[in-house]
């Protein structure tokens, strides 16, 4: 049938097609509409015609709809943003962000493309927007809008670490059939689970650069340039973060797998040991024997979800109980949990918080990859 050539709505800055050309899959035309993510997609996607704009303006609706007709394109990728719906986020009823989901269905329904693929977070399925004069949930107004002429996958909800992921990251995900092609699209065989351990336990350990700056980082950690020299060596993405001592003293004494806020002493707090009110996730080491938590969008900050390193126990020279890298993961530990190659050419002018949040609101490459291939090998 001639090869997939895809348009990829709320394409962020491309994690998602991050293996998709080696697959054979085209992705002629991408829509962003913040203009760093557009650019930096552009710079890793050199041809694919990125358009950035907002998607709500019929304009920029419209130029994104004539070009893909000219780039004859069959497959469209969506991500509408998951912020509204999020665990992570506050989740307020009737968030406008939910509703972005109707201008990728306006899109599809004049494209008619042979096969769709939707993702977004597991709590749209219980999310509701406004339908007409209608309340209903996001996936009843789906399959209202495109259940005449495609066909859906019987499962929807999949898990990223069922697929060669080293990452728990629950998605919701619709794959669409055009009702008058013969394929069935729906998730593959599940695989090994990838623990931590596997994926990064062999990397180098690395101390936390600390706000107080280098004589007090040094202080505290005397071997920190001969660990962050053996970090660089494996990738210019592998140094160590930069954190506040009082937050590294605290994952210090936190052991693998637990959160800093049931820690006797070293334990969150403010002014005169006030604990800090926090989620029991917060402030919490990863665990080695299992995937990755779900990766967000606020991954380099301590008092985040779950996205401490595991780190490795040992003994300080008065005798304390310590655990190493007291830090969040770095990027080259992002690339690995989240699927993507580890040459994967990140533009140069990015910064670091920016890399960190584009790279947690995406889609594990890989996820997406094993999924493509479950339908390539039908046509």
């Amino acid at each position: 049938m001639g090869k997939i050539k895809g348009l990829s709505l709320f394409a962020n800055v491309g994690v998602a097609e991050a293996y998709l050309e080696e697959l054979g899959v085209e992705i002629r035309i991408a829509n962003e509409i913040d203009k760093d993510r557009a650019q930096f997609y552009q710079d890793i996607y050199k041809n694919t015609n990125m358009i950035c704009g907002d998607i709500t303006d019929d304009s920029v609706r419209d130029k994104v709809v004539k070009e893909s007709i000219e780039q004859e394109v069959n497959f469209i990728i969506a991500t509408p943003p998951c912020q509204g719906m999020s665990e992570a986020g506050l989740r307020l009823e009737f968030d406008p962000r939910n509703q972005l989901i109707s201008y990728a269905i306006d899109v599809i329904k004049r494209l008619k493309p042979k096969f769709v693929l939707l993702e977004n977070v597991p709590k749209q399925l219980k999310t509701k927007i406004q339908y007409g004069d209608k309340i209903v949930l996001i996936p009843e107004y789906i399959k209202s809008e495109l259940g005449h002429d495609y066909k859906f996958n019987k499962e929807d909800l999949v898990m990223a670490k069922d697929y060669g992921v080293p990452q728990l990251r629950e998605r919701n995900i619709f794959l669409l059939v055009r009702k008058d092609l013969p394929y069935v699209w729906e998730f593959p065989e599940k695989q090994k689970e990838i623990t931590l351990e596997e994926a990064i336990g062999d990397l180098p350990s690395l101390d936390p650069y600390l706000r107080e700056g280098i004589n007090e980082t040094l202080t505290k950690f005397p071997q920190y340039e001969e660990k962050r020299k053996a970090g660089l060596a494996v990738s210019k993405w592998h140094y160590p973060p930069t954190h506040s001592w009082k937050q590294v003293e605290w994952m210090m004494h936190t052991p693998t797998g637990k959160s800093a806020i049931y820690n006797e002493e070293f334990y969150p707090q403010k002014a005169k040991g006030v604990p800090v009110k926090a989620h029991h996730n917060h402030y919490r080491r990863l665990k080695w024997d299992m995937p990755c938590r779900t990766i967000t969008q606020n991954n380099g900050v301590i008092s985040s979800l779950a996205c401490v390193h595991p780190g490795r126990v040992y003994k300080s020279e008065s005798g304390d109980i310590l655990y190493s890298d007291a830090r969040v993961l770095t990027i080259y530990e992002l690339l690995i949990v989240m699927s993507l190659p580890l040459d994967w050419p990140i533009p140069e002018w990015a910064k670091e918080t920016f890399i960190r949040r584009v790279i947690g609101e995406g889609i594990p490459s890989r996820l997406v990859r094993e999924i493509m291939k479950a339908l390539l090998e039908q046509i």
